[in-house]
Order: structure tokens, then C-alpha cells, then sequence
């Protein structure tokens, strides 16, 4: 492995240990019975609105407990699979999926509920972030694998 995608899963082990940090925050303000003034900034910006929202679970599984386990996936295999010759395909793709479903939930945010969630804005980004150095991984694993022309 060169030094380079040991860099690129390194940094996507340490955004994925950010994404677990915000969906666990966000996992413990969706279930905490009293209202909080975490993320209250008037109207346009409330997390507690979000995260006790019906769009907050899916069948019943709290939306961030979805992404806390997301988030250890990638981390997973980030870290102790990334030897694997299949792992920057995994990677991308469980990370394209992560971004769909947050790109879905911001659609959920501003055009439903008409309210952002800080949270769930900052693990947008990161899974963003992870995607873009998935495609870089996947892309840099493609050209190695790939001979050149003759």
C-alpha cells in the first residue's frame, strides 16, 4: 500500500470517528425526555424540532443510530480492512450511500420540516468529505490495478 492511500484511510478513520461523536450527540438528544438549548437558534435553526421529528426514525431506528453504525462500518474499514483489495469499492460505496440518505434528510430539513439541524449539517459535511476521499481511494486503487496501454 503506498504512503499516500495510507494517508487517504487515515484521514477517513479520523472523519469517521467525527461521525461517530455528532450521530451519537444526536442520538442522545433524540431521546432525552426535556427540551434542550443546544442547538435552538429561533425557528430556522432547532435540533430538538429534527430529532423528535417523525422523519428522526426509520421503522422505527432512530436516524442517528443509523448513522453511528454507518459511521463504524466505514471506520471498520478504514482501519482493519483496509488491506483488502475490495475496500475502496466498499468504501464508496457505503459512503454514497451515507451521503444520499443525508442528501434526503437536508431535503427532509428545508423543504418539510423548514428547520436545519447543526448536527445533522456537520455530519453532512463529513460524509461528504468521506465520499470525496472514497472516490480518490477507488480511483487511485482502479489506475494501479488497471495495465497501462501498449
Amino acid at each position: 500500500m503506498t504512503l499516500a492511500a495510507r494517508r487517504l484511510y487515515l484521514v477517513i478513520a479520523i472523519l469517521a470517528v467525527l461521525g461517530i461523536a455528532v450521530s451519537s450527540l444526536s442520538l442522545d438528544l433524540h431521546y432525552r425526555k426535556s427540551k434542550t438549548s443546544f442547538c435552538d437558534f429561533g425557528e430556522s435553526f432547532n435540533c430538538d424540532l429534527v430529532n423528535r421529528s417523525e422523519y428522526s426514525t426509520v421503522a422505527g431506528v432512530p436516524v442517528a443510530l443509523i448513522g453511528v453504525l454507518g459511521y463504524v462500518a466505514l471506520l471498520a474499514f478504514a482501519t482493519f480492512y483496509r488491506d483488502k483489495a475490495e475496500t475502496p469499492g466498499i468504501l464508496l460505496v457505503g459512503s454514497s450511500g451515507g451521503l444520499g440518505f443525508a442528501l434526503y434528510l437536508t431535503y427532509v430539513e428545508n423543504y418539510i420540516l423548514f428547520a436545519w439541524c447543526t448536527l445533522c449539517l456537520s455530519s453532512l459535511a463529513v460524509i461528504f468529505a468521506i465520499t470525496v476521499l472514497s472516490v480518490l481511494l477507488f480511483w487511485r486503487s482502479i489506475r494501479r490495478v488497471t495495465p497501462e496501454p501498449e
